[in-house]
């Protein structure tokens, strides 16, 4: 499913209660949340918290069993049916649904700094925010909503409350006097709307002291002003852009059948009229048979119908259509508590039409807000005459296979590899560089993401941190992989992805990918044996700690917690977001810079956690450690999670190392001390340095980073007896 709106939100909430056999579900958005169009504008006012609205997609995948994949995507690839990203591998599928909604209309043509577009609606309250603190301390702000429809009139409704709110927030003093009006190039507000509704929204925007500006086309803003059709201008501090529905630029690339506006083109039953198995949903469609304006009440009543059609085009079974209803309930919230209600011709404006509308809206969402996995059984038994899978030499993937994801991949050639993947033989032939030590290192583990190419990124990555924290160079690396049974198209596509994602990050290193080994098997497995140069300056290794020097740490802890969250689908988008970042920064940056500096010891953090690699090196080095825990940099979510409980499975057997610590009487940094513990993968390097080189190192690692680091406590010598670690509040 491309686009996680109204539409394809419903295919995933059914998948979550009852998967189909034998088929794989992929989400691809290019935002982890998804947004509730219709608690907008109770958000805007208030009436609601921000998180109220959102549907969190990485734990609803997550609960529901199906893969997520956050990417830009660039086109469509019919004749493979594969989607193209800008920075992954294509994604390939037997059945697409498109539903990736509509954009506000003439929005591209809109550069100015004042313009605030309504969509996407998932960053509207953030941009709007950013915008209201550029103005700074103004005490007179001039908002103009452009586009009088049902989603413009509500924004001017509830956008006063939000623009007081912010204010008494940042305690700016007295309320800034807010000039607000309602542009739109039709005759009336709410085309198309019941005559008794739009009376009602007139005369509650007249009360409100809201001008109306019609029959007045909006065709440029610059330097903030709005510049209308017949040359006129009007100075605005901030144009809101809530124009009618215009194709998002994306559908144009499909190669799909679309009307003259850009929307595309589909029968009755949602599927495009081209000849493919693709469905197109919500806003992004058009059905010639049944024209209707472009509202989510539709979009939310395709739901059901394009379950029922995925699961018979997938059964080979012919398709039921969607009649979309004549007419239909529309509420509009006012921003005080009431909404202004339209149905068959009758309109009310009172407290219990908001209380319908916060009823219909408050289940429709909480039907997405349940991210508790249920039991699902998705293995199919093996037939009866099956025979078992082998192991030994029989569990390799097919010739055929590892041939065709070779002649995808797009191996650098390297001046170190004497004979590689380019002519494959029983092993590849490295070079040392100028005769110096050739560092060997080997990491693997299961993946930890439904998502291949980002699992291979880490995987590269997390082998590489090895060699940086020797002082050494990756050349050349071989891949070991575990890929559970299925067709050779699927195996394919899982070892390509995988595979991808580890070139990726060698180029970046400038290493290579000189051969590897591949076993079928239940879970899926990547890792490296890496070879890397030793470098000219020598090894750093992990005795050369030195009594007095700082301890520094090069990123924040937490991933193994909340990637164990994320096995219970208890990670928060936005904390998966943190983790990432982390886990895709390169340890490259932070060793190279540590090249410029005197520093001692050095490691890599790792499976057995901050405590059990610092205690490795105190050991090797003969001297001690103090930590402050209040130092200790956490990534979002680990407090929380730890309050509830959750930890990684190999906290317990890391937490042995407590023997050789002293360990604080205080629980005031219960998150931190269990971080001590937790198993990181591709974590920060841990670095010792003297106290006049800290500065300088941190500094200059923070300006060419987004990765955050910190000093979190010292070296010092050891006392006969003493701890070797000790923990300070």
């Amino acid at each position: 499913m491309l686009g996680l709106g109204h539409t394809n939100a419903h295919v995933l909430r059914m998948w979550r209660m009852s998967p189909l056999a034998d088929v794989r579900l992929t989400c691809v958005s290019d935002f982890p949340v998804a947004t509730y169009s219709g608690m907008l504008p109770g958000t805007l006012a208030g009436l609601y918290a921000p998180g109220r609205m959102a549907i969190d997609l990485v734990r609803l995948c997550a609960a529901a069993g199906a893969r997520f994949v956050q990417a830009e995507v660039t086109g469509l690839d019919l004749v493979r049916r594969q989607l193209l990203c800008r920075d992954r591998p294509a994604i390939p599928f037997d059945v697409l649904s498109i539903g990736i909604g509509s954009a506000p209309k003439g929005i591209e043509e809109q550069h100015d700094a004042s313009v605030v577009p309504i969509k996407p609606m998932q960053t509207f309250l953030e941009r709007l925010d950013r915008r209201l603190t550029e103005l700074g301390e103004k005490k007179t702000l001039e908002i103009a909503v452009v586009g009088g429809g049902a989603g413009g009139v509500e924004i001017a409704f509830c956008l006063p409350a939000h623009v007081q709110r912010l204010q008494s927030t940042n305690r700016r003093g007295p309320d800034i006097e807010l000039h607000l009006s309602v542009i739109d190039g039709g005759g009336d507000i709410l085309p198309g709307a019941a005559r008794g509704a739009v009376r009602l929204a007139r005369r509650e925007l007249e009360r409100r002291g809201v001008e109306l500006v019609l029959e007045r086309q909006v065709e440029a803003v610059t330097d903030g002003e709005l510049r209308f059709a017949d040359g006129e201008t009007k100075p605005v501090d901030i144009a809101i852009w809530a124009t009618g529905a215009a194709a998002p630029p994306l559908l144009r690339t499909l190669s799909l059948p679309h009307d003259e506006r850009g929307f595309l083109l589909v029968h009755p039953t949602l599927q495009t009229v081209a000849d493919a198995p693709i469905f197109v949903v919500g806003d992004s469609a058009t059905c010639p048979a049944h024209p209707r304006p472009k509202a989510g009440v539709y979009a939310v009543r395709q739901g059901p119908f394009l379950w029922e059609n995925v699961r018979r085009q997938l059964n080979g079974q012919p398709l039921v259509e969607y009649r979309p209803q004549g007419d239909f309930l529309s509420l509009m919230a006012t921003g005080d508590g009431r909404a202004i209600l339209s149905y068959k011709g009758l309109a009310a404006h009172a407290r219990w039409c908001w209380r319908v509308k916060d009823y219909i809206d408050g289940r429709f969402i909480d039907k997405y807000h349940d991210y508790r996995p249920l039991p699902m059984e998705r293995a199919a038994p093996a037939p009866e005459n099956s025979a078992p899978r082998c192991a030994g030499c029989g569990s390799k993937v097919g010739a055929s296979v590892l041939s065709s994801v070779l002649a995808r991949l797009e191996v650098p050639a390297s001046e170190s590899v004497l004979l590689g993947l380019d002519t494959p033989d029983d092993a590849a032939v490295i070079r040392p560089t100028d005769g110096r030590p050739l560092l060997a290192t080997v990491d693997f583990f299961p993946a930890f993401l439904d998502d291949p190419y980002l699992v291979g990124r880490v995987a590269a990555l997390n082998a590489m941190s090895d060699v940086y924290a020797l002082g050494g160079r990756p050349t050349a690396a071989l891949a070991m992989a575990t890929i559970p049974p299925g067709a050779a198209r699927q195996q394919e596509q899982l070892l390509f992805e995988l595979l991808s994602g580890g070139l990726h990050e060698f180029r970046q290193a400038g290493a290579t990918l000189a051969g590897g080994h591949t076993i079928e098997g239940d879970q899926l497995t990547v890792g490296y044996t890496l070879l890397a140069d030793s470098g000219r300056q020598g090894l750093r290794l992990k005795s050369g700690l030195r009594a007095d020097d700082k301890l520094v740490l090069t990123k924040p802890l937490g991933s193994g917690i909340l990637l164990a969250a994320h096995m219970r689908a208890e990670c928060q988008a936005n904390w998966m977001q943190s983790l990432l970042a982390v886990l895709l920064a390169s340890n490259r940056l932070a060793a190279e810079l540590a090249e410029e500096f005197d520093v001692g010891g050095m490691t890599d953090v790792t499976g057995f956690g901050l405590a059990g690699h610092l205690l490795e090196m105190l050991r090797a080095s003969g001297v001690a450690a103090k930590i402050d825990l209040r130092a200790l940099p956490l990534l979002p979510g680990v407090e929380e999670l730890v309050d509830h409980g959750v930890e990684s499975t190999l906290a317990p057997a890391n937490r042995a190392v407590e023997a050789e610590m002293e360990r604080p009487i205080s629980a005031a940094a219960a998150a931190a001390y269990a971080a001590l513990f937790d198993p990181q993968t591709s974590g920060g390097l841990l670095l010792s340095m003297r106290e006049t080189d800290v500065d300088a190192y941190t500094t200059r690692l923070s300006e060419r980073s987004d990765v955050s680091c910190a000093v979190i406590g010292e070296i010092v010598e050891r006392e006969p007896g003493a701890p070797a670690l000790r923990v300070n509040m």
